[in-house]
C-alpha cells in the first residue's frame, strides 16, 4: 500500500519510451500563438499581463546589465508555473516532483550567474567568500563554509521545489483515500475529511505558483550578486 502511494511520481512509459518529455513540452500547447496583431482575444490579453507582471517583479532587483535574462528568467517561470499547476488534476504527472528534472534546470543556471560574475568582476565574485574584517585565524574556516554555502545552492534550489510538490501530492492522495475508504463505513468522517481536502488542494494551488516564484526569485537574487 506504501508503495502505490509513491507510484504517481514515476515517470509514465509508452513502449518503453519515458513520456517526461512530452509532459514538459505539453504546457507549451496552452499558450497561444503568436499572430499579426499584438492582441488576439482575452487570452492573449492575460498572457501580456501576466508576462508583464512577472518580468517587473524579477527585474526591479537588477541593474540594466540583468535585464538580459528577462527572456530566460520569465520563461523558466512560466514553465514552471504550469507544470506545478497542471501537475495538481487527477492522473496526471508532474515532472517538477523529480529532483533529476529540478537539478537540470537549477544547476546550468546558477553556473551561468556563477560565471558571469567571475568574468565581469572576478575581485568582487571572490571577496562574497571572505567577508571583511575577518579575524586572520578565522580566515580558512570562514572560506571553506562560504564556498560550501556557494556550492549547495544549485542542490538547495533543486531539493526544495522537490520536497515542497512531492509533499502537498502525497497529503492530497493520502486524504483522498481516507475519505474514499471512510465514505461507506463513516459517512460523516469522510465529509469533514472531503472539505480537508478541498482546503488543502486550495492550499496545494497557493504553494505551486509561490515554489515557482521562489525558485525563479532565487536565481534573480544569485544573478544581482555577480552583475
Amino acid at each position: 500500500m506504501n508503495l502505490s502511494f509513491f507510484d504517481q511520481f514515476t515517470s509514465p512509459c509508452l513502449l518503453g519510451i519515458p513520456l517526461i518529455l512530452l509532459s514538459m513540452l505539453f504546457p507549451a500547447l496552452l499558450f497561444p500563438s503568436p499572430g499579426n496583431r499584438w492582441i488576439t482575444n482575452r487570452l492573449s490579453t492575460l498572457q501580456s499581463w501576466y508576462i508583464d507582471l512577472i518580468t517587473k517583479q524579477l527585474m526591479i532587483p537588477l541593474n540594466k546589465n540583468g535585464h538580459k535574462w528577462a527572456l530566460i528568467l520569465s520563461s523558466l517561470m512560466t514553465l514552471l508555473l504550469s507544470i506545478n499547476l497542471l501537475g495538481l488534476l487527477p492522473y496526471t504527472f508532474t515532472p517538477t516532483t523529480q529532483l533529476s528534472m529540478n537539478m537540470s534546470l537549477a544547476f546550468p543556471l546558477w553556473l551561468a550567474t556563477l560565471l558571469t560574475g567571475l568574468r565581469n568582476q572576478p575581485s568582487a565574485s571572490l571577496g562574497h567568500l571572505l567577508p571583511e574584517g575577518t579575524p586572520t585565524p578565522l580566515i580558512p574556516a570562514l572560506i571553506l563554509i562560504e564556498t560550501t554555502s556557494l556550492l549547495i545552492r544549485p542542490l538547495a534550489l533543486g531539493v526544495r521545489l522537490t520536497a515542497n510538490l512531492t509533499a502537498g501530492h502525497l497529503l492530497i492522495q493520502l486524504i483522498s483515500t481516507a475519505t474514499t475508504a471512510l465514505l461507506s463505513i463513516m459517512p460523516t468522517i469522510s465529509i469533514l475529511t472531503s472539505i480537508i481536502l478541498l482546503l488543502l488542494t486550495i492550499l496545494e494551488v497557493a504553494v505551486a505558483m509561490i515554489q515557482a516564484y521562489v525558485f525563479v526569485l532565487l536565481l534573480s537574487l544569485y544573478l544581482q550578486e555577480n552583475i
